[in-house]
C-alpha cells in the first residue's frame, strides 16, 4: 500500500479523511465533516518546516509517540526498562471495512511495540469511536507512562472557542466557554471516576463565528469511568488538536511481553448546527446505546430519601407509598437507611440484609405491601463502599484500599473497597444476585459517595504490574454486565455523590443517572440546561422535591419543579406526607401529564431555547411528524410584572415545518408553523405561573 494512501469513514451525515504521512511514519487528519468536506486541498495544517519544531511536532497526527513527537504533545510515551523513553515506529499496514471500520498498525523493532489505531463508525449516527490497541512483540517489559486513546484535529481558522461543563458537588454540568488562541487548555480527574468538577466531553468551534444553527461543531466524549484527562492545544502551526486518555494511578502501566493493553475509547461528532445540534447527535447515539431498553417506560419513581433519611421503618415507608400511589407514581425506591447497623453514615455498608428491626412482618411483607399498592418496588445500594464497623469489614480488611503503616482517610464515615479484585468482584455479584433473587426488586440506585483515596493493594504477588484504577473500572463494569444478563428486568440507576461518573460506558449499562444532589430549581435548571448538551434526556433522572436553592435561593412554583422533572425522567423526592390536599391534586395532574408525552420527551428530537442566564428558555421535543412538547421557564422576577408591559413572554421554537399547523392540545389554539419559528409560543408569566408544558399537534 502507498504511504499516500487516504481512507475515508462515513457516519449518516459526516466524513472523517485520515491520511499517511508521506514518509509513512504516522496518520494524520485530512478532513473532519459533513459529506463532502473531504473533496478539496486539507484545511488542516500539512508538513511544515518549522525552526526549532520537527515536522511531527507540527502535524495533525492522529496518534504520535514521543519520540517522533518530542516538543508538543505526543499520545503515548513508552520508557525501556534502562531508563530511555521514546518510539520510533513505521507504517505496518492497514486493514478497511468498506467505509464504516479501520484499522492502521505501527511498528516499533527496537522495543517490539505495536500500535493499532482503531475507527469505527457507530450506525445510524454522526459518532466515530477510536481507541489503540498497544501490544508489546519484544523481550522486554515496556512501561507506558502516557496511553492516550486518540487524537483529533479541528479545522479551526485563528482561534477556538471550548465549551465545556464544569462545577463541584451540588453544582455539576455548569456550561463553560474558553477561547484559545495559543496554549494549553488541560481538565480531567484522578478521583477513580471522572468527578464532580468537569466531565469528559469537549465541544469546539471556531472563536470566529457565533454558536448558532448553522455554525460546524466539533466533539469528543472519553468513554472512561476512572481517572482520565483531556488536553486541546492550539498549536504553533496553527491547528488545534485535543487528545484523551485515561490517566495510570501508579504513572505508568507496565506492559510485559506477550501483553496487550486496549485504551478506552473516544467518541468523535460532528454537527453542521451548533451547539444544540451537537447535543441532538449525542443523544441519538445514547439512544443506540440504550438498544431494546430505549423502549421500556422509564417509569415515574418517588424516593423517600429527603423524607425520611437514615430512619427507614416499615410503617413510615407504607405512609409515604399509599400517598405515592394516590399520585400516580409507578416505582417506590426505598434509598439509604433499610439495611442492619445503618442508623446513620458510620455503619452497615457491607451488610447488605434488610434490618429486621425496621420491617417486623418480613422485607418480603412489606415489598408485597408495596406491589399491592400498584407500583414496583427499588433500592439503594452502595456495592463498592464498607463501614469500618461492618461485618464485612471486619471479616475481610485486606479487601479495602489500604496502604500498610499509613492511616486510612475516611470520606461520609466509610471505606472503599478494592473493586479491581476477582474475589470483591464476586462478592458484589453475590450480594446483588441475592437481593434480586430473593426478593421482588425491579430497581437499583447504584450510589458511590467516595473516591480512593490511599490508593494501594499490599500483598500484591506482582506490585510493580498494578494498574488499579483501570482494574477498578474493568471490576465496575463486569458487575454492570452481569446485571444486564442476568436480571434484565431490573431498571439500574447510576450516582456518584450525584453527577461524579457519568459517561458513555456508565450509560450503556445502566438507565438513567442521577445528574446532581441538587434539586433546588433554578440550581437544578442550571444543571439540567449543561447536562442536556451532552446526555440524552432519557437518562436524566429528575426529582421534584422542596429542597431550597444552595446557589439561587429564589424561590419557584410546584408547577416549575414538575415540569423541570418532566424534561427528562420524572420522579418525587420531597416528604408528600407534609402536602396538603391541593398540593396533591395539583402534583397529580401533573404527573398524568408527564405520562402522555413521556414517549416524545424521551425518543423525540430534543432542542435548547435559549439559557438559564434568560428570563425565559425551555426545551423542545418533537416526535417525527407528530407531537412537539415545549417545556418552558420563566426565571426572572416572580412580581407578577411581565418583562415587556402588556405583552407575553416568547419562545421562539426550532426546526418546525413553516407552512404546517400546529394545534395547542389543551387550548386549541393553532399557529402556523412560521409563526411559532418566527414569532415564537407566546408565555404569559405571572407569579403565580412561572412554568408550562405546552403540547402541540401537527394537524
Amino acid at each position: 500500500m502507498s504511504p499516500h494512501d487516504r481512507w475515508l469513514l462515513r457516519t449518516a451525515h459526516t466524513v472523517y479523511a485520515v491520511r499517511l504521512e508521506p514518509g509513512g511514519r504516522w496518520a494524520e487528519t485530512a478532513a473532519w465533516g459533513p459529506h463532502g468536506v473531504e473533496t478539496g486541498p486539507s484545511p488542516l495544517p500539512g508538513d511544515q518546516h518549522t525552526h526549532f519544531l520537527t515536522p511531527a511536532d507540527a502535524a495533525p497526527a492522529e496518534y504520535i509517540p514521543y519520540g517522533l513527537r518530542p516538543f508538543t504533545g505526543a499520545d503515548l510515551t513508552v520508557r525501556r526498562p534502562g531508563g530511555e523513553r521514546g518510539t520510533w515506529w513505521e507504517f505496518a499496514g492497514a486493514r478497511q471495512d468498506e467505509e464504516a471500520a479501520l484499522e492502521l498498525e505501527f511498528a516499533d523493532p527496537v522495543t517490539g511495540l505495536r500500535a493499532t489505531l482503531h475507527y469505527r463508525v457507530v450506525p445510524g449516527t454522526d459518532v466515530l469511536l477510536r481507541w489503540t490497541v498497544l501490544a508489546n512483540t519484544g523481550a522486554e517489559e515496556l512501561h507506558l507512562e502516557q496511553l492516550d486513546s486518540a487524537a483529533v484535529n479541528v479545522p479551526v481558522t485563528g482561534a477556538a472557542r471550548l465549551t465545556y461543563l464544569t462545577g463541584q458537588w451540588a453544582q455539576e454540568f455548569t456550561r463553560t466557554t474558553l477561547e484559545l488562541a495559543r496554549g494549553r487548555f488541560e481538565m480531567g480527574s484522578t478521583q477513580g471516576v471522572p468527578g464532580h468538577a468537569y466531565a469528559p466531553w469537549l465541544a469546539l468551534q471556531d472563536a470566529a463565528e457565533a454558536d448558532g444553527p448553522a455554525t460546524a461543531t466539533w466533539g469528543v466524549a472519553l468513554q472512561w469511568p476512572g481517572s482520565w484527562h483531556l488536553t486541546a492545544d492550539a498549536e504553533p502551526g496553527g491547528g488545534l488538536r485535543v487528545r484523551a486518555g485515561r490517566v495510570p494511578h501508579e504513572g505508568a502501566v507496565a506492559l510485559a511481553p506477550g501483553a496487550e493493553l486496549r485504551t478506552p475509547e473516544l467518541a468523535c461528532a460532528f454537527s453542521p448546527e451548533g451547539l444544540d445540534g451537537l447535543s441532538r447527535v449525542w443523544h441519538r447515539y445514547e439512544r443506540h446505546l440504550a438498544g431494546e431498553r430505549l423502549h421500556r417506560p422509564r417509569k415515574v419513581l418517588y424516593n423517600s430519601w429527603e423524607a425520611t433519611g437514615f430512619d427507614v421503618d416499615a410503617a413510615a415507608q407504607l405512609e409515604l407509598a399509599e400517598i405515592a400511589a394516590e399520585l400516580g407514581v409507578e416505582l417506590f425506591v426505598v434509598d439509604d437507611g433499610w439495611f442492619t447497623g445503618r442508623g446513620d453514615e458510620k455503619g452497615g455498608l457491607g451488610d447488605w440484609t434488610a434490618d429486621p428491626a425496621a420491617f417486623p412482618d418480613g422485607f418480603d411483607a412489606f415489598i408485597a405491601r408495596i406491589k399491592a399498592l400498584g407500583m414496583d418496588f427499588g433500592l439503594w445500594v452502595e456495592p463498592e463502599a464498607v463501614s469500618p464497623a461492618s461485618a464485612l469489614h471486619a471479616e475481610h480488611p485486606e479487601w479495602v484500599y489500604r496502604i500498610d503503616g499509613r492511616p486510612a482517610t475516611l470520606v461520609r464515615e466509610q471505606l472503599l473497597l478494592d473493586l479491581g479484585r476477582a474475589d470483591v468482584q464476586d462478592f458484589v455479584l453475590a450480594t446483588l444476585d441475592r437481593l434480586l433473587t430473593a426478593h421482588d426488586i425491579s430497581y437499583l440506585k447504584w450510589d458511590m459517595n467516595r473516591p480512593p483515596t490511599e490508593r494501594g493493594r499490599p500483598g500484591a504477588t506482582e506490585p510493580g504490574a498494578l494498574d488499579l484504577d483501570a482494574a477498578h473500572a474493568a471490576g465496575y463494569l463486569r458487575v454492570l454486565d452481569h446485571l444486564r444478563t442476568r436480571h434484565p428486568h431490573v431498571t439500574v440507576e447510576g450516582c456518584a455523590g450525584g453527577g461524579a461518573r457519568v459517561e458513555h460506558t456508565t450509560l450503556a449499562r445502566t438507565d438513567v443517572v442521577w445528574p446532581s444532589d441538587n434539586t433546588a430549581p433554578l440550581d437544578r435548571l442550571a444543571i439540567q440546561y449543561g447536562y442536556l448538551h451532552a446526555h440524552a434526556p432519557h437518562t436524566m433522572s429528575s426529582w421534584v422535591t422542596d429542597a431550597p436553592g444552595v446557589f439561587d435561593p429564589r424561590p419557584r412554583s410546584l408547577a416549575f419543579r414538575f415540569v423541570l422533572a418532566s424534561a427528562g425522567v420524572l420522579g418525587i423526592g420531597a416528604d408528600i406526607r407534609r402536602w396538603d390536599a391541593a398540593r396533591r391534586a395539583e402534583a397529580a395532574s401533573w404527573v398524568a401529564r408527564y405520562k402522555d408525552v413521556r414517549d416524545v420527551v424521551h425518543h423525540g428530537e430534543a432542542r435548547l431555547l435559549g439559557s438559564p442566564a434568560d428570563a425565559t428558555c425551555g426545551v423542545q421535543y418533537e416526535e417525527p411528524g407528530g407531537r412537539v412538547v415545549v417545556a418552558a421557564w420563566s426565571t426572572g422576577r416572580l412580581d407578577g410584572a411581565p418583562l415587556v408591559p402588556g405583552r407575553p413572554a416568547r419562545l421562539r421554537l426550532r426546526g418546525l415545518d413553516p407552512a404546517a399547523v400546529y394545534a395547542d392540545q389543551d387550548t386549541g389554539t393553532r399557529y402556523s408553523g412560521a409563526h411559532l419559528l418566527h414569532a415564537g409560543l407566546p408565555l404569559p408569566w405571572s407569579a403565580t405561573h412561572d412554568a408550562e408544558l405546552v403540547v402541540l399537534v401537527r394537524l
